[in-house]
């Protein structure tokens, strides 16, 4: 029987938690928060749950609460990762996160393994911290998981996670692999004002900065909401455009290239939906800028002015309901992997169209947003997989793009009983440049 803490029971932690309390091998669910309000409210939904409250800057707060979990999830605020991190070594538990990390950059620069002469060279630092957070993953914290024996899991909840579970899906299509594009639009749009349905504080810290890309085996800063590109799937009731936006999957995919990806030379993410119409005029014209200034005698910083205006994610059943009961404007979105290489010679596209219920199925089905729906369970079909030992004999720390064949079936062999599925296309050269 397995002990689970989840860390967060936000949108995406008490989606996981709720079907984590569906899990016969799963014994206890330690639902902790700052929030007293997040923690009732779950604990009071589920049959094994237990809540805690925990201040996740406070490494012994986390430490207290661990004690004897199996798994801890962790669905915080990046700047917390590292106090998880530590805990999950303290108490010797595996650990799994939602995203990537941008806060161990420092860690990275003071180690012995720093070496600035073999780095990326990034038009904006922000991007420079992320690259070196994650060498910080793979070679300070993986040699750690792995005198415990334990495994760290990052980036795996719907992009990063499910998404790079899909794209690693494409690759057995292909012998060579050149270049990877991730799709995704969101096209859930409420007929109120809700830019997002996740975290605003994490949705508008990516509005505010350079994406990143893997160009000719390089990465590269790319400007957001920049290098435009359309597209029209079956999903959508017309031509999308897509854009840059910041965001791990080109950095992950760039670290892997060989390895899981056949070779890959370019690695992109393009994003579209109301939450990038909503933030691209704010971006150029310097309302999202975290640099302080002054207005009318006054000091403030744009980025946190917009950001007090805007809605929190809606994450209890009633919040939820009150859209459904108004009707969304739009209920729709893809999330597509378009993987371009070669087999048997010949040039081809692996397409792969991630299938799931939309924002009033998802209600219907489990009281959730589509959001919560994606993101949460897509997190906890990794969760599923550790407590069913799927990951048995693997220690350190890999990103969600490092599944085996044989892992990123059984991810979707689970994701199908929550009618989360794929549908593969394979184009030749002829049909794609029609």
């Amino acid at each position: 029987m397995k002990k689970i803490l989840v860390l967060g029971v936000g949108a995406q932690g008490s989606a996981a938690a709720k079907r984590l309390d569906e899990e016969p091998v799963v014994s206890e669910i330690i639902c902790a928060d700052a929030d007293p309000e997040a923690v009732n409210s779950i604990v009071s939904q589920l049959k094994k749950a237990k809540g805690a409250f925990v201040d996740a800057h406070d490494l012994d707060s986390i430490v207290k609460a661990a004690e004897g979990v199996d798994l801890i999830l962790n669905g915080l605020p990046l700047e917390c990762t590292q106090n998880v991190l530590d805990a999950a070594l303290i108490v010797k538990a595996d650990y799994q996160d939602y995203a990537g990390t941008v806060a161990l950059d420092q860690m990275w620069v003071e180690s012995d393994l720093y070496d600035p002469e073999n780095e990326p060279v990034f038009e904006d630092e922000a991007t420079l911290g992320w690259w070196r957070s994650i060498k910080a993953m793979y070679e300070i914290y993986g040699p750690k998981f792995e005198a415990i024996g334990k495994l760290a899991l990052f980036g795996s909840g719907s992009a990063p996670g499910l998404i790079c579970a899909a794209t690693r899906h494409a690759m057995r299509y292909l012998d060579t692999c050149d270049t990877i594009y991730n799709f995704v639009w969101e096209g859930a749009i409420a007929k109120r004002f809700q830019p997002f349905w996740w975290s605003p504080v994490t949705a508008l810290n990516d509005m505010s900065e350079m994406a990143v890309a893997f160009e000719d085996g390089k990465l590269i800063s790319t400007p957001a909401f920049g290098r435009p590109i359309t597209r029209q799937y079956p999903e959508m009731p017309e031509r999308i455009t897509f854009k840059e936006h910041c965001h791990d999957e080109p950095l992950q995919y760039s670290f892997n290239a060989d390895t899981c990806f056949k070779g890959c030379r370019n690695a992109y993410f393009k994003y579209a939906g109301a939450g990038m119409d909503f933030c691209q005029p704010l971006y150029e014209a310097g309302l999202l800028s975290h640099e302080e200034e002054e207005f009318k005698g006054q000091k403030i910083v744009p980025f946190e002015f917009v950001l007090s205006h805007l809605p929190p994610a809606p994450k209890y059943y009633d919040e939820i309901k009150s859209f459904v009961d108004e009707g969304m404007a739009m209920d729709s979105g893809c999330m597509v992997i378009e993987a371009y290489g070669s087999k048997d010679g010949e040039d081809i596209l692996a397409e792969v169209h991630v299938n799931a219920p939309g924002f009033v199925e998802s209600f219907e089905r489990a009281g959730m947003t589509g959001e919560m729906y994606l993101t949460g369970q897509g997190g906890y079909l990794f969760s599923k997989m550790f407590i069913n030992d799927i990951f048995r004999g693997q220690s350190g720390v890999i990103g969600s793009d490092m599944l085996s064949d044989a892992q990123v079936d059984k991810y979707f062999e689970y994701a199908a009983e929550l009618d989360i599925t794929l549908e593969t296309k394979i184009k030749k050269k002829w049909e794609i440049m029609e």
